[in-house]
Order: C-alpha cells, then sequence, then structure tokens
C-alpha cells in the first residue's frame, strides 16, 4: 500500500475516532429519532432542510464552521462510503487492488479521501466567497413547476444579498476531490482522463440530485411529524 493511500486510511480512522467527540460539539438539541434521521440525511445533501428559498438568509461563520464539522461526522456519509466500496470491491474496481479486507479498505478510504477533500476545498471557498450552497426548497405548487426549479439550483449557490450565481466553490470542490484522488489511486484510474470522467459523473449526479433534494422533504415528513429541522 502507497504511503498516500496509508495517510488516507488514517486521516478516516481518525475522523471515525473523533467523531464522538464532534458530536457533542455540534450536535442539535435532543429530538425525535424521525428528525435525526432525516437531519442527518439534509446535512449530507447539503440541504436547509425543509426551508424554501423565502426563508434565506446569510450564514455567520460559526453557522458555517457547525455545518462543515457535521458533513464530516454524518452517519450517511460512512454508510455511503461502506456500500461504495463494497460494490467497487465486487466490481475488482481498481484492478490493481486486491480483494478481501484490504482491498475493501482500500476503496473505502479512497471514497471517503476523495470526500473529505471535495468538502474542505468547497467549505475553504465558500467562506471566503460568501457562498451558500445549501439547498431551499423552491416553495412552489404543481409538480411541474418543481424540477425546473431544482436544476437550474443544481450548480448556483445564495450570496450573502440572496442571489444565486454559479458556485465557484461547488466546482473547484469536486474538481479538486477528483483530480487530487488520481495521486494515490493505481495506474488503471490515476490519469487525468480518468480524474475528468470522475469529475463530470459527480456534477452529473449533483445535478440529478437537486430533483430529489427538491421532493425529498415531503417523502421525509411523516418522520419528522411536523417538527423542522432546527435551522444550523
Amino acid at each position: 500500500m502507497g504511503v498516500d493511500m496509508k495517510k488516507v486510511i488514517v486521516s478516516c480512522v481518525l475522523l471515525l475516532f473523533c467523531r464522538q467527540a464532534a458530536v457533542s460539539q455540534v450536535a442539535d438539541p435532543p429530538a425525535s429519532k424521525g428528525s435525526k434521521i432525516s437531519g442527518a440525511v439534509f446535512d449530507y445533501l447539503t440541504m436547509a432542510g425543509e426551508h424554501t428559498a423565502a426563508d434565506f438568509r446569510p450564514l455567520t461563520q460559526r453557522e458555517r464552521n457547525s455545518i462543515y464539522l457535521r458533513s464530516l461526522i454524518n452517519p450517511v456519509w460512512y454508510l455511503k462510503g461502506a456500500v461504495s466500496g463494497a460494490v467497487d470491491l465486487k466490481n475488482h474496481k481498481p484492478q490493481e487492488w486486491e480483494q478481501g479486507a484490504s482491498g475493501y479498505g482500500k476503496r473505502v478510504a479512497n471514497i471517503m479521501g476523495q470526500y473529505v477533500i471535495q468538502r474542505g476545498v468547497t467549505f475553504g471557498l465558500s467562506s471566503l466567497l460568501h457562498e451558500d450552497n445549501r439547498y431551499f426548497g423552491s416553495g412552489k405548487k404543481g409538480f411541474w413547476r418543481r424540477p425546473g426549479y431544482a436544476l437550474s439550483s443544481s450548480i448556483l449557490a445564495r450570496h450573502d444579498n440572496g442571489k444565486q450565481y454559479p458556485s465557484v466553490s461547488l466546482v473547484a470542490g469536486f474538481a479538486t476531490g477528483a483530480f487530487v484522488s488520481r495521486s494515490w489511486q493505481p495506474p488503471s484510474t490515476s490519469s487525468a482522463g480518468d480524474g475528468a470522467v470522475s469529475f463530470g459523473i459527480s456534477m452529473g449526479f449533483n445535478t440529478l440530485a437537486t430533483v430529489v433534494k427538491e421532493f425529498l422533504p415531503d417523502m421525509l415528513r411523516p418522520l419528522t411529524k411536523g417538527k423542522q429541522p432546527a435551522k444550523p
């Protein structure tokens, strides 16, 4: 296992050990189990809960820090990393990495390492540029009006004035994660072309995810029993 890959795995392990300590600092007040589940999903997807565009207000830096920390300790992230690692193991991707527990660990660390880089770059640039990448629901009525709003918001971020502009931090985060992760990957997936493909797939999934985000609060509302997740 290369030195860079070992560093990625060590970083992910440290995040797992630090999770409980971080939770005590950024956790919301006690809530129902359903609210906790929906809150974790909203946080992972960078959503403003059930709030719509009309509810927008600029984030303070403290709120930004809290959102960022929650993204690193989110159980949905760990679950996705575990499942994605299992899929890559089954598909023997990358082919140079062995099967078994060791190969599975490399694949999970690769996925989680890319996520850490992407979130870190997005957090740093969004703080500097005052970009808010949270998804706010359209607040519109009627099924067909909502997907259009969602798709148009997929690469936009709100600034302190409430207006949406192309999100530099979002695009830079995905690009950096896609290309920097090539540095620890084996030859079959380490080229610039592979990085470009990974970036394109990430952006494509992000675009499709915005449509899900628009309707997700409606689908999860039965779990929260009418209670909105607390604002960050």
